[in-house]
């Protein structure tokens, strides 16, 4: 049974999906599609996608932050992390 939807309320294919995550991925003009796929009314479902894209950036960015915040504390550096991981392997 197919279903004639309007544009504005078709629902995007698993390859659509994967080729949206790999053009937000591309430095610069994956921003910008993100920038206008967010703002865009033409399809809903794309919209939505961007957006929560935008919600799974900000949450990496919150994390790495917190992760740099309890490092600078506790005074771990990536230098430290290298050198141990080293000497474990030998």
């Amino acid at each position: 049974m197919e279903r004639n939807y309007t544009e504005q309320y078709r629902p995007l294919s698993p390859w659509a999906y994967f080729g949206l995550n790999i053009l937000f991925s591309i430095p610069v003009v994956g921003f910008v599609f993100l920038i206008v796929y967010t703002f865009s009314k033409s399809n809903i479902n794309r919209r939505n996608y961007a957006r929560s894209f935008w919600c799974s950036a900000l949450f990496g960015l919150i994390l790495f932050g917190l992760l740099m915040l309890f490092g600078a504390i506790y005074g771990i550096s990536y230098q430290d992390l290298a050198t141990s991981m080293l000497q474990n392997v030998q």
